[in-house]
């Protein structure tokens, strides 16, 4: 089994984090990089998978390096440290000054067990942002980490979308490599800001977990809202720890009320061609050299929130209002089918506890 084999500060609680850094199944590839949360701090680590010829390593010798941190928002810093110094662990083990001169010049005072500390308090995925905080809220932005996701799900997007709006517990299956399903999770995370004030207090936080394995059952047992990956097949069957299960582009609920959400409307297929077309027309700006300082990782960001915060303004309006009522010419306005999306617009009231009235009757056959 994986076992810790150096650690800085030694008092450290780590029990589990043996099977967060390296994924179930890394050993059929050479190299990889995983995010992962341990109680109110998250992680990054590097694995490195070389051959050896040794019988006690039967042939192989795979390690990870990784650090903890309050925050995953500038773990992406690190990266390069890490891929080099999981490089160096393979070829001459034990040899941990770099690690030590490492731990010293970053060394922070960490969370205790009642979540209390004297530096920052751990940053979770923060449900409110302001537009121009959001680059320092980046996971990391290797080229294209957004365009990947969207040409991966095409428009199963906006299926996404709604479930990380309506604070789903989604589980995202993949085999090995996990890193890029890392960010696949962030992004995910992304689809769901909202910039409103004063929104949803009682709302369920949308947690992103990264890298979740069958250690970490118990946990995600308590939990109302996240969105994690993970290597392990086992997890499909295991219905009560999800809401939405994704297994490469294909996206399931078995939950019977959520699966009109499955269905791709007229509105977000407007939705996925406009997303398209700011992309191109960003592709070409860029192409014919003028200054564009907005990068398609803020397109993507800024395009969903205001989605969203369009949604809630007009659904806080409206609750404000004398008659309470949400008629077709509303959910047009925010940008959703009237027919298509009255099931999800059904669940957005209850999830955020607005009080509206829905009158969008339902189409009759004849």
């Amino acid at each position: 089994g994986n076992m810790v084999e150096w650690c800085l500060p030694q008092d450290i609680d780590l029990e589990g984090v043996e099977f967060k850094s390296m994924a179930s199944g890394s050993h059929k590839i050479q190299s990889d990089f995983i995010y992962f949360r341990k109680g109110l701090c998250f992680g990054l680590a590097c694995f490195a998978n070389m051959p050896v010829e040794s019988e006690l390593e039967r042939g192989a010798r795979m390690k990870s390096v990784g650090i903890l941190s309050p925050s995953y928002t500038l773990l992406y810093r690190y990266m390069h440290f890490l891929e080099n110094q999981v490089r160096h662990q393979l070829e001459m083990p034990g040899h941990y000054s770099h690690l030590e001169a490492f731990y010293d010049d970053k060394k922070g005072v960490l969370p205790d067990s009642k979540g209390t500390s004297t530096s920052q308090q751990p940053v979770h995925w923060l449900p409110s942002i302001h537009r121009y905080m959001y680059p320092e809220m980046k996971i990391t932005h290797p080229a294209g980490c957004m365009s990947q996701f969207i040409k991966f799900f095409g428009e199963q997007i906006l299926v996404l979308w709604k479930f990380a709006l309506l604070r789903k517990r989604i589980l995202i299956f993949s085999p090995p490599p996990v890193g890029v399903v890392c960010y696949r999770v962030y992004c995910c995370c992304c689809l769901a800001n909202v910039s409103l004030p004063g929104l949803g207090g009682t709302v369920p936080e949308s947690k992103p977990f990264f890298y979740v394995n069958v250690a970490d059952i118990e946990m995600l047992e308590t939990e109302v809202s996240y969105v994690a990956c993970t290597t392990e097949k086992i997890f499909e069957q295991k219905r009560d720890l999800y809401d939405v299960y994704v297994d490469n582009q294909n996206v399931k609920t078995h939950h019977e009320h959520l699966q009109p959400l499955l269905k791709i409307n007229n509105a977000d297929k407007e939705k996925y061609r406009r997303l398209n077309d700011q992309r191109q027309m960003l592709m070409y700006s860029q192409e014919v050299g003028e200054d564009c300082s907005s990068c398609e990782e803020d397109l993507f960001i800024l395009f969903f929130m205001e989605q969203n915060n369009r949604i809630f303004q007009t659904l806080m309006e409206v609750s404000a209002s004398q008659d309470k009522t949400l008629t077709a010419e509303h959910a047009r306005g925010m940008g959703l089918d009237p027919q298509g999306d009255r099931s999800f617009l059904m669940d957005l009231l209850e999830v955020y506890g607005i009080d509206v009235m829905l009158v969008i009757d339902n189409p009759c056959c004849t």
